[in-house]
């Protein structure tokens, strides 16, 4: 129980310091080694949301003037319904191959946008929008991985990184909020999840305060590719994830 304890604490503290640098990958981190440590697959994902959820807040708060509604309610609106489809499926589907092929994806994806994002611009229409919040809402209701698709849209459509971390916590923020509620319809929000939620709240703290004093050193120019990145590092922790 102590080893458990211990384990979602220092979990929290690392997903949490990834968040608030990069502006994504709490999930992804978080879920290499939950699964293992609560009795299922949904409350591990119910716990790493609700924690993610205490992250966002605080970095909304903090960037709350650059966020722009606008741009934000398209890709909104289309995650939470296909997130939610995703997630009421969730017990239904087998998921190995289909990370796998996310897996390689998010590496090649990012080796592309390192190689050529200087002459990538993604425009805000309503097709783009559409595309990202649709595979975002994939990724976040099977796998607890929504980061990658929005990350990739935001930062290629902000004009600096406080724009870019402004609108994504948000997107994270309400998209989180709303798979919790999903999940706790299911069955998937337990005792144990909210006392795991405790144990891992003062992890959530410090690694956001680390991860702020980082955002803030690093160059506008230098950032994006930092974000390209972790991308490619998540689709190798999901790879080894599925093989392990």
């Amino acid at each position: 129980m102590g080893l458990t304890i211990l384990s979602i604490f220092l979990l929290s503290i690392g997903a949490s310091f990834i968040q608030r640098t990069t502006g994504f990958g709490f999930g992804i981190f978080i879920m290499t080694m939950l699964p293992f440590l609560m009795p299922s697959y949904g409350e591990a994902t119910t716990l790493s949301g609700l924690l993610a959820i205490t992250t966002s807040v605080a970095i909304v708060w903090q960037l709350r003037s650059y966020v722009t509604w606008q741009r934000l309610w398209p890709i909104m609106l289309t995650f939470i319904i296909v997130s939610t489809i995703a997630i009421f499926a969730l017990t239904r589907i087998e998921d190995h191959i289909l990370r796998r092929i996310l897996g390689v994806t998010l590496i090649l994806i990012s080796i592309y946008f390192m190689l050529f994002s200087q002459k990538i611009k993604l425009p805000t229409t309503k097709k783009v929008q559409v595309g990202a919040g649709t595979l975002s809402g994939l990724m976040g209701g099977f796998f607890g991985m929504q980061g990658p698709p929005a990350v990739l849209y935001f930062i290629q459509s902000e004009p600096t990184k406080e724009h870019y971390m402004a609108m994504a916590q948000t997107y994270f923020l309400i998209g989180n909020v709303m798979m919790t509620g999903v999940r706790a319809y299911n069955g998937f929000f337990t005792t144990t999840v909210a006392t795991s939620y405790l144990y891992g709240l003062g992890g959530v703290i410090i690694g956001t305060m680390l991860g702020a004093y980082v955002f803030k050193h690093i160059p506008n120019r230098i950032f994006r590719y930092i974000v390209y990145a972790y991308i490619c590092i998540s689709g190798v922790i999901i790879l080894m994830t599925v093989n392990s």
